[in-house]
């Protein structure tokens, strides 16, 4: 079993603090787990301030980024979680249109979304992690 620690260009520098993507190969097969993927930029703005849809779009495109930095798509993904701050029930069109975009196919991933009262930055809206799965 061979691990690897990953923080690709693109994506927020927040090295100091943890690694963007672990990748655990196990025998012809790449498990990837992703940090949970926020609505911040390579230059560590943040994007879409108090827009949930603006701030799930660009969540959902640093995960798209960080899979491709290590040779999956969002057809990898076998686990999503979802994360919603102060969750209400009409939260669940707009975050589930930046999904759909993000996923645009039958066979979806297994998923949980999870409204919390906070996420680690102000102005956070939405925070995505998941876990893929790629045969070598």
């Amino acid at each position: 079993m061979e691990k690897s620690f990953v923080n690709p260009p693109g994506l927020p520098k927040w090295t100091q603090a943890f690694s963007q993507i672990a990748t655990v190969n196990n025998g012809g097969m790449t498990t990837i787990y992703l940090s949970g993927q926020v609505s911040v930029n390579q230059h560590n703005e943040l994007i879409g301030e108090n827009n949930l849809s603006k701030q799930a779009d660009q969540a959902f495109r640093n995960l798209q980024l960080a899979l491709g930095s290590v040779g999956a798509t969002t057809r990898d993904v076998v686990k999503i979680n979802i994360y919603v701050k102060n969750y209400k029930q009409e939260d669940a069109m707009v975050v589930g249109d930046a999904f759909r975009r993000a996923f645009p196919f039958e066979n979806l991933p297994a998923s949980t979304w999870i409204g919390v009262q906070s996420l680690a930055l102000e102005g956070l809206l939405i925070e995505i992690d998941v876990i893929a799965v790629v045969a070598e």
